[in-house]
């Protein structure tokens, strides 16, 4: 057993080695250019297509790498080292594949999951609408059963991925009067033909971001658009139960009024990727800043030897040690199969607040450099607010702490 976690650590390590190069080699030098023209990096989405970095945590036997979460976690803290839009490429994929993966039927499981580990099929996770954010119970979009298909109205917001995407996790509301006797959220497995239109859905508009730029976030307008019934997470009644393996959903009577628990479960994994995302740029801002102390002078030598950047320096490299260990504490949770409710949480809400701090020291050590597109770090100063609200808030996060601290034996 030693052996084999030595060897998975090597496999490990090489992974993040190729992919460290990759990064310091292309996204690099490409990405700001790309990010200030709001350009999709298709070059770069496709390298991470041959990098299988679109099965990074779907299971083998559907085609995927399996990786473990602490890897995982490495993997994106890379790419956002990069860019931190690579990364948000891959989330919204994975939490759709993650989903289908723990709650999905054999059937959805085989239909979907190959494809999307090799992103030839490319997933996003619709939730959010424009009344509707961090209260997720209260979103409007409803599906009302018509035989053996579910009719979808509604809009739905903040949607990575949305235009490209060729399945889409959508959560909907189901009426009371459904004939399984059941109401609530349901998540639906949405096929759709990448691109603006596909029959009942439009990709509205795309919003525009002061950051977290180069791939789309949509809204997405839905109106009488049918999805067979076998198309609804976990199968739409007791019959599908069987074919679910595990005991995430068996003896529920299917997926539907499910699907604001299993969207909670599967952001678990999303929240561990946004809390790497945040080491991955509170590293870059870290570097570039040691990196322009070094060869920045003023007064007569270099302000790296100014007591002033000296100290904010040692403050930063301390928060971002601090993040990367509570990133990595959470991903050991996960793969360890304990609850990583608190964990994840505190860890997104630390790192992501820690690349904000870090990037705004960034910018004050690169002085009026900093607030200018030529150097890097204007860039993460963008892109950082995009953690503490994607994901779940910061508010959200000390909410699920501290309601895991609080609860009752």
């Amino acid at each position: 057993m030693h052996d084999n976690d030595e060897a998975a650590d090597d496999v490990a390590d090489e992974i993040i080695e190729t992919l460290r190069r990759w990064v310091d080699e292309v996204v690099v030098p490409e990405s700001s250019a790309l990010e200030l023209a709001d350009e999709y990096p298709t070059a770069m989405a496709e390298q991470m297509e041959e990098f299988g970095l679109f099965g990074a945590t779907i299971p083998e036997s559907h085609g995927g790498l399996d990786l473990d979460h602490v890897t995982y976690a490495r993997v994106i803290e890379e790419l956002s080292r990069g860019w931190m839009s690579l990364a948000g490429i891959v989330n919204s994929h994975l939490i759709c594949a993650k989903l289908i993966s723990r709650f999905g039927t054999d059937d959805q499981r085989d239909r979907s999951l190959p494809g999307m580990a090799t992103g030839k099929l490319r997933g996003c996770f619709s939730l959010s609408e424009p009344d509707s954010g961090s209260d997720a119970g209260a979103l409007r979009c409803r599906a009302v059963r018509d035989g053996d298909e579910f009719v979808i109205n509604g809009t739905k917001m903040w949607v990575t991925n949305g235009e490209r995407a060729g399945i889409v996790a959508l959560l909907a509301r189901v009426p009371e009067g459904d004939p399984s006797g059941s109401s609530g959220i349901t998540c639906f497995l949405v096929d759709k033909t990448p691109g603006k239109h596909s029959g009942g859905i439009t990709v509205s508009r795309k919003i525009d971001k002061i950051g977290y730029r180069g791939l789309e976030t949509v809204e997405m307008s839905y109106v009488d658009h049918r999805v067979p019934a076998d198309r609804v997470l976990g199968g739409d009644g007791l019959a599908d139960a069987a074919s679910r393996s595990g005991g995430d959903g068996a003896g529920h009577g299917g997926g539907i009024g499910n699907g604001l628990r299993w969207a909670l479960a599967a952001l678990e994994l999303g929240r561990i990727n946004v809390a790497a995302r945040g080491v991955g740029v509170a590293q870059a801002a870290y570097d570039a800043s040691v990196a322009y102390a070094k060869q920045r002078e003023a007064f007569g030598k270099p302000i790296a030897k100014h007591q002033a950047i000296a100290f904010k320096i040692a403050e930063m490299a301390t928060k971002l040690h601090a993040a990367r260990l509570m990133t990595y504490d959470a991903a050991r949770k996960a793969d360890a199969g304990e609850r990583v409710d608190l964990a994840a949480g505190m860890a997104k809400l630390f790192a992501s607040e820690t690349a904000a701090e870090l990037s705004l020291d960034a910018m004050r050590i690169h002085g009026g450099n900093g607030f200018s597109t030529e150097y890097p770090v204007e860039r993460y100063y963008r892109d950082a607010p995009l953690m503490i609200i994607g994901e779940g808030t910061s508010e959200i996060q000390k909410l699920v702490i501290s309601r895991a601290l609080l609860a009752d034996d």
